[in-house]
């Protein structure tokens, strides 16, 4: 494979990886503002908060994993 295709794979993954980290570092700090209670929907329910919240966990750590291992299999 031609070496400047491959730089620029490797450039554009490991850029998605930081924006990735970036991502989860928003995610952990707006944590209560994403999934708290909200007061204009009564029938919400503490298990729906937390089903929420983990399908948004696990997309994101999916995208976690193949962005990192895309930017690291790469080298």
């Amino acid at each position: 494979m031609n070496n400047d295709a491959l730089l620029f794979i490797r450039l554009v993954f490991t850029g998605l990886f930081i924006l990735t980290l970036l991502v989860g570092a928003y995610l952990v700090k707006n944590f209560q503002k994403l999934f708290g209670v909200d007061p204009d929907m009564p029938s919400e329910s503490g298990s729906s908060r937390a089903y929420t919240r983990v399908q948004v966990f696990l997309v994101w750590a999916h995208f976690f994993v193949l962005t990192g291992s895309f930017a690291l299999l790469m080298h």
